[in-house]
């Protein structure tokens, strides 16, 4: 967790007294990008448009003690290392506040440079370890979290269609009636289905979480055809037409495997979520590629999202709708894997007129 050599620690000195402002200043200016204060006031006007890496501030000064002002920046600016500089002998004050956490360390004046420097480089490093380790354990609990409930729906997941086929097969050891063994038939072979497609997207999820980007240039319209041909029976056999559009006239980089995996996600969940009565089904696809960037569109006329759902769809799980057999995994697919490839995604959608999916994709 070593932190870039390159980059200069922020110290914001504190002190009432003008020549010594001065004196830190013209001291390191080369080692530190330094920021001046006279006052605690002064000091809280320069951290709402800065946060240093280190504070440092005289003990004694008018109206509030440096440990006094720690005290106060610490509710607001905890991560800030606070180290105190004193000429005053009060050791008890002192260690009181290191025991509280309110000082990283004291140095006594007057100070020696190569002691200021040290103590900045070490609070410095410090910073960056901790703050790192605080990041890494907020991803530790979100993923335990995710974990709990990925495993929470996995298995709810695979086990309802299972139960289905094994209720279904005990029906069908007591039916005769050959309608029904065909009707029963056809239940299994949805819940297989289900049960299939929430196996694929599992392991797409863990093909993006896991792979490397392999980029190369694209021919965009080749890709959307290969897309579409993907889907064109099952879209044809529900009475959709899937049209495409693409104006590329220039070399567009980018991984080709991750955007099919966005986009057959995306053309999946249209094809899904289709108003049952409507008679002119639609799935349009649109492609521009312009000055390194491909704007693709992805628009269906189906059932639309609820406004209050749009910010969750592209949660693990999610689902907006009863309707169709979702895992509720594919949307996130999606997302996670346009991530990976820096692409923004808008969406605009309106219950029973359908949804707009706009993907800025930057080429590689």
């Amino acid at each position: 967790m070593a932190t870039d050599k390159n980059i200069k620690p922020i110290v914001l000195y504190v002190d009432d007294e003008k020549n010594n402002l001065m004196a830190f200043k013209a001291s390191f200016r080369m080692d530190f990008e330094v920021n001046l204060a006279s006052s605690p006031d002064e000091a809280m006007e320069v951290l709402k448009t800065c946060e240093p890496h280190v504070i440092i501030s005289d003990y004694r000064m008018p109206f509030m003690t440096g440990i006094e002002m720690f005290e106060k920046i610490r509710d607001v600016y905890p991560r800030p290392l606070r180290v105190l500089l004193t000429a005053y002998g009060d050791v008890q004050s002192l260690t009181d506040a290191i025991n509280k956490g309110q000082v990283y360390r004291y140095i006594k004046k007057p100070w020696v440079e190569d002691e200021i420097r040290n103590v900045v480089r070490e609070g410095f490093e410090y910073y960056f370890t901790k703050n790192q380790l605080e990041e890494r354990n907020r991803e530790l609990k979100e993923a335990y979290k995710d974990l709990d409930r990925f495993v929470y729906s996995v298995s709810h997941d695979l086990r309802s269609p299972l139960m289905g086929i094994l209720a279904i097969s005990n029906l069908l050891t007591k039916s005769s009636n050959m309608n029904e063994v065909s009707d029963y038939a056809d239940l299994i072979a949805k819940n297989v289905s289900r049960l299939d497609e929430f196996i694929f997207n599992l392991l797409e999820y863990y093909k993006i979480k896991r792979g490397e980007l392999n980029i190369k240039a694209i021919n965009l319209d080749e890709l959307l055809l290969q897309i579409v041909e993907i889907y064109e029976s099952d879209a044809q056999s529900k009475g959709i037409k899937i049209s495409i559009e693409v104006d590329q006239h220039e070399e567009f980089r980018s991984d080709p495997l991750v955007i099919m995996v966005a986009l057959q996600n995306l053309i999946s969940n249209s094809i899904k979520y289709q108003r049952e009565l409507n008679t002119n089904k639609l799935i349009k696809i649109s492609v521009k590629v312009l000055k390194g960037e491909a704007i693709v569109l992805v628009e269906d006329n189906g059932i639309g999202i609820e406004p209050e759902f749009i910010p969750k769809i592209f949660d693990m799980f999610f689902r907006a709708s009863s309707i169709g057999t979702g895992s509720g995994i594919g949307l996130y697919n999606a997302k996670h894997a346009l991530d990976k490839l820096g692409a923004e995604v808008k969406v605009n959608s309106v219950p029973n007129v359908g949804t707009l999916f706009e993907i800025k994709l930057p080429s590689k």
